[in-house]
C-alpha cells in the first residue's frame, strides 16, 4: 500500500502527473489543485489513494492530507466514483467543499463538470450522515469542548466543516485555542487549523 510518492515530475498531462522515483513513473490521477502545485522537472511528493478494481489499479495523488481524505471520504459516498471525486475536487479546495457539505449549498458542487443536482445532494445527505455519527461518538463533549473558544458563527461554521473532514472534537478544540479568530471568516479559521494540525 502506497502512503506517498515522491519523485521529479516527469510529465504533466490534464488530471495526470507522472513522478519519476529511480527511473520509475508513477502515474497518478490528479485534482486541477494538485496539478497547480507541481512543476515539471522539479521534485515533489505527492499523497496516494489506491483505486483497485477487477480490471483496473489506478493511483491519485494529492499534494496534501487534507485533500486525499476528503477524495476518500467523496468515493465512500454511493454513486461518486474516482472521476467524480476528482471533478468535485478540481472545482473546490477542500475546506470550501467541507465548507459547502456542512451548510447544504448544492451549488458549490453543480459547478463541477458531470455532476448534476441529484449527485450533489446525495454527497451532502451522506457527508453530513458521517458529521451526525461523529458527532454522536463525541456527545455533548463536542459543544463543550469547542463553544468556549469562541463563540462566532464563523468559528462553528468551520468546527462543522473540519468534523466532515473527520477530524474530532478534542483535536479541533485544542488547536482553535492556539489560534486569534477575530476578523477571521470560516474558510480562513479552516486554512489555519489544518496548517497547524499537518504540522
Amino acid at each position: 500500500m502506497f502512503y506517498y510518492i515522491e519523485g521529479n515530475v516527469a510529465e504533466i498531462e490534464p488530471n495526470l502527473v507522472v513522478l519519476d522515483c529511480s527511473g520509475v513513473g508513477y502515474a497518478l490521477n490528479a485534482t486541477t489543485n494538485t496539478i497547480s502545485y507541481v512543476a515539471k522537472g522539479e521534485r515533489c511528493r505527492l499523497y496516494v489513494s489506491e483505486v483497485v478494481k477487477e480490471d483496473a489499479f489506478d493511483l491519485y495523488g494529492f499534494s496534501s492530507k487534507t485533500e486525499k481524505r476528503f477524495f476518500e471520504m467523496l468515493i465512500s459516498v454511493s454513486g461518486i466514483g474516482p472521476k467524480a471525486a476528482l471533478s468535485i475536487l478540481s472545482a473546490n479546495t477542500p475546506e470550501g467543499l467541507a465548507l459547502a457539505v456542512s451548510s447544504g449549498n448544492e451549488k458549490a458542487l453543480t459547478v463541477a463538470p458531470g455532476i448534476g443536482k441529484k449527485i450533489a445532494q446525495r454527497v451532502i445527505l451522506e457527508l453530513k450522515d458521517k458529521i451526525g455519527k461523529e458527532s454522536a461518538s463525541v456527545g455533548e463533549g463536542f459543544a463543550a469542548a469547542v463553544v468556549p473558544v469562541s463563540d462566532s458563527s464563523a468559528v462553528g461554521d468551520a468546527v462543522a466543516a473540519l468534523t466532515v473532514l473527520g477530524y474530532n472534537s478534542n483535536e479541533i478544540a485544542q488547536t482553535l485555542k492556539t489560534i486569534d479568530t477575530n476578523g477571521m471568516n470560516t474558510e480562513q479559521i479552516i486554512k489555519t487549523v489544518l496548517r497547524k494540525m499537518v504540522r
